[in-house]
């Protein structure tokens, strides 16, 4: 691979690859790291610099591949570790980077620590996750699945914590000798030349050692784990000494899950001595809802308030440090369902919503399929689902009052298998995904919306090539970012700027047509979703209709 220079990765285009749901190679039904060999082609045609594969290493795959039994070891479904080798070999010959996933918040209960850890209650395992003594769960703590964070021992007045599945035992980020053992796997796995880490989860690696209950917020009787264990005070040594015993001694980029930090402190998080390359920032990700966890709890948003949101989030990363710019990924319903209107909810506006992001300061995330424009699912019943946070959410919903139909709604508006249906790569049978029934049922809608004949997917590619090798790349890597407020409500409009050259997006995320003033007189059409014919400074803009210019 190329030497790489410092802070090289803001130049990038990162695709990610939700494994298990992208190419099926040996037609199991599953797709396997076989399968992404086989697709790098069309990744480096679309212009992607760098592919982030979801977990895959040995699971159980209660929590597809989120709960790991072997750091070291490929998932037999996904492949071995010379697959994960000749893959690695491939990209790296033209020049496609790879990132994988790092869950150090919690292992597998399979895993052999674990395992050790239950079989014998005096050896140095079980130092390693947290146990409580006792007869009665030792606080309220909700998990962030549902139900108690609390799990019983077998045959023991013990209970250890998990603060996502019960599968999912915390580690114990008190104890050293773990955090050692972390470290050197970690740097395993960078000498054998992986360009980094995306680290889920790792604002929970800090937890309340008081283990306090707290006053209930829901019919459960239970609280919400998330004040006593994400983000806590003290996070910080654990998240410097990670990064000075395993990052800074590489050129590798991090992007941290970091949900519940505050603006105040981004620049502790991203800043010049920041613990991670890059976080994610999900207040405007997560707007449809009040709650990234309770999907019954809807938030009825207007486009203002997304225009808000992400002016603030942009604004507050420009002072701290550098963004991940996504609007989809595995955990996320798709972009095209959230953020439009159903009756709009076609290629144009997928081109519209992504120009919107793509363009903004920071490395912009493509989550697979989102090319395509891709749309969620519509399922009937619960049993037709497959994540393990939907089922929670269904029934969850129906304890807090709502009707079996309202609980069913709301989990198709915001399942997490609306992004890990598979891949529609043609509109032959499965999409082309495999010759087998896959794993999950696909969308109906694969045989019109796949990635042949795409006009989101050229899009994409024009709006990659604009990016990364055109004369405006500068600009849009380098260049500060203004929002403008002389704009209707439903306009977001911002202006990047670097070494005198200014480029102007706008935004109609609106169902109206929008009549004003633009900023300036449009000197060049770089990019117009919707490809009408744009003349006049007083213009308009169509429904979800996107237009860089200068």
């Amino acid at each position: 691979m190329q030497e790489l220079k410092k802070d090289w990765w803001k130049k990038e285009v990162i695709y990610q690859i939700y494994p298990k749901s992208f190419n099926d190679s040996n037609e199991d039904g599953i797709g396997d790291l076989e399968g992404i060999r086989q697709k790098l082609p069309y990744l480096k045609d679309l212009g992607v610099t760098m592919i982030w594969i979801c977990p895959i290493f040995k699971s159980p795959m209660h929590d597809n591949g989120y709960d790991i039994a072997d750091y070291e070891d490929i998932d037999p479904q996904f492949g071995t570790m010379d697959d994960f080798d000749l893959l690695l070999n491939y990209a790296n010959k033209i020049d496609i980077k790879i990132m994988l996933d790092l869950v150090v918040n919690h292992t597998s209960d399979e895993h052999e620590w674990f395992q050790k850890a239950l079989a014998d209650k005096n050896s140095k395992y079980r130092a390693y996750y947290i146990f409580k003594e006792g007869k009665e769960r030792p606080n309220n703590w909700r998990s962030q699945f549902g139900g108690s964070a609390w799990e019983k021992v077998p045959g023991e007045d013990a209970y250890y914590l998990h603060l996502f599945g019960k599968e999912q035992p915390d580690l114990n980020w008190e104890n050293p000798e773990l955090r050692q053992e972390i470290y050197d796997m970690i740097n395993r796995w960078l000498e054998k030349g992986i360009a980094g880490f995306r680290i889920d989860s790792i604002t929970f690696i800090k937890k309340d050692q008081d283990f306090a209950s707290l006053p209930a917020d829901g019919v459960d009787g239970l609280v919400s784990c998330k004040s006593k264990t994400r983000n806590r005070p003290g996070i910080g040594e654990f998240l410097n000494e990670l990064k000075r015993e395993t990052y800074e001694k590489y050129n590798c980029v991090t992007v941290g899950e970091a949900s519940g930090v505050d603006y105040k402190d981004y620049e502790e998080f991203i800043g010049k001595d920041g613990y991670f390359s890059m976080i994610f920032d999900f207040h405007y990700a997560d707007i449809d809802v009040e709650s990234g966890t309770d999907w019954f709890k809807r938030s009825h948003w207007q486009a203002k308030d997304f225009k808000e949101l992400l002016a603030q989030s942009q604004e507050t990363i420009q002072q701290a440090g550098w963004a991940a710019n996504f609007i989809e990924n595995h955990d996320q319903p798709r972009a095209l369902s959230k953020l439009v209107h159903k009756d709009y909810q076609n290629n144009q506006s997928a081109c519209g919503i992504a120009a919107m992001y793509f363009f903004l300061r920071g490395t912009p995330f493509i989550y697979q399929g989102q090319e395509l424009g891709m749309i969620n699912a519509q399922r009937t019943n619960i049993e037709e689902f497959d994540d393990i946070s939907s089922i929670d959410n269904y029934y969850r919903g129906m304890a807090e009052g709502y009707s079996e139909e309202e609980a069913l709604h709301f989990v198709n508006l915001r399942s997490r298998d609306n992004t890990r249906n598979p891949m529609a790569w043609s509109n032959e049978r499965y999409g082309g995904f495999s010759q087998k029934a896959p794993w999950l049922e696909m969308t109906e809608e694969y045989p019109q919306i796949n990635a042949q004949n795409n006009e989101a997917l050229d899009f994409y590619k024009d709006m990659i090539t604009l990016r990364q090798t055109s004369e405006i790349s500068s600009t849009l890597v380098n260049g500060t970012i203004e929002f403008l407020a002389e704009v209707p409500e439903n306009v977001i409009a911002y202006v990047r700027e670097y070494q005198g050259q200014r480029l102007y997006c706008l935004t109609n995320l609106g169902t109206n047509v929008e009549i004003f003033t633009w900023p300036k007189q449009v000197d060049e059409v770089l990019i117009n979703s919707h490809k009408n014919d744009i003349k006049e400074k007083n213009n308009s803009l169509l429904p979800y209709q996107s237009v860089l210019f200068k």
